[in-house]
């Protein structure tokens, strides 16, 4: 049977392969927006939930990212996919539900559908309602009689899954680009608890994790020499401009992104150049000169430092892939 976190949702999925347009998803509308900005600026010290990264501009951005040369992580991950292919088939077996959680443009995916046999359906989700159904129009002409049911949707919250069409084998998660070391270990191990207490026995984990490297490979990689990162990070202001009626004035900030060896995470922040103040939802916020407002991490692992999180979550490792210089992995956790 399917995992079902929630009822299916009316006009947030897309229940057969003629879909039509899906709602924005209620967690990115203005005054939602507004009030978690307003709420993250008023901690000490001062954070934004990276999920609000993603508008259709930020997908864009992000998508450049990956192609950058200096972002290791999506080209090295993509091989691992790829020379790993014949070994995850058999794993997800034929007939399994594919679920992908921050779906983005689905480029990773297409190397599984085009080797799964007969799945019964894919769920991808992602809150950027433009990027997805962008996305869902493209896999939809290449893949046309495979059932494909988008959620748009805040993945960390409380999801509402569609039911396919046909009764799937097994549930098969997607998790890949270490969009897990966005949380910290403690929320990751909670985050993956959520997940299992949701799935079934025999269910399936995919999921890309970045691993421990030299800071001189990884800094550069969250400070391109094109400044696409800093784009992509300075979007966030640029957003709650347009849509929460905030007066930030860009120029003001600048991107910060450095690797905590203590806690083995990159930090990404956006850095006040002066003594200001910006209103947001009829409040106003002081920063100080230098006042750092941190907008992601994303923590590095050991490859058995992570298994040994997952087994915390109720997950149990079935196969690790990872490339010949240790990068990057990729895990099959089942239940």
């Amino acid at each position: 049977m399917a995992v079902q976190w929630n009822p299916p949702c009316e006009g947030n999925v897309m229940s057969s392969s003629v879909y039509s347009e899906l709602a924005p998803a209620a967690a990115t509308d203005a005054k939602t927006l507004a009030q978690e900005f307003l709420h993250g600026l008023k901690q000490q010290p001062k954070a934004l939930p990276c999920k609000f990264f993603y508008d259709e501009c930020g997908s864009q951005l992000f998508d450049q990212i990956c192609e950058l040369k200096e972002y290791y992580p999506t080209r090295t991950e993509e091989r691992i996919l790829r020379n790993a292919i014949p070994e995850i088939v058999p794993l997800c077996g034929p007939g399994c539900l594919l679920v992908e959680l921050g779906s983005g443009n689905s480029s990773k995916t297409r190397l599984l559908l085009d080797h799964l046999e007969k799945p019964a359906a894919y769920v991808p989700i992602d809150i950027s309602h433009p990027h997805l159904m962008n996305a869902v129009k493209r896999l939809a002409q290449d893949y046309p009689h495979l059932e494909i049911l988008p959620v748009c949707d805040d993945y960390t919250a409380s999801l509402r899954l569609p039911t396919p069409s046909s009764e799937p084998e097994r549930t098969m998660i997607f998790f890949p680009g270490s969009t897990i070391g966005n949380f910290t270990p403690d929320e990751a191990r909670a985050f993956l608890q959520r997940i299992a207490s949701n799935c079934r026995s025999g269910d399936g984990f995919l999921i890309g994790v970045d691993l421990v490297k030299d800071r001189r490979l990884l800094e550069p990689a969250y400070n391109d020499s094109k400044g696409i990162t800093a784009a992509f990070n300075l979007n966030l202001l640029r957003r709650a401009n347009r849509e929460a009626g905030a007066d930030f004035r860009i120029k003001q900030f600048q991107h910060c992104a450095v690797f905590n060896e203590t806690e083995s995470r990159i930090e990404m922040h956006l850095v006040s150049n002066c003594s200001q103040r910006v209103r947001i939802a009829g409040e106003e916020i002081q920063f100080a000169e230098n006042e750092h407002i941190t907008t992601e991490y994303s923590y590095k692992y050991g490859v058995e430092t992570f298994c040994q999180l997952a087994a915390t979550a109720g997950w149990q490792r079935v196969k690790t892939w990872t490339d010949p210089r240790h990068w990057f992995s990729v895990h099959y956790l089942t239940l």
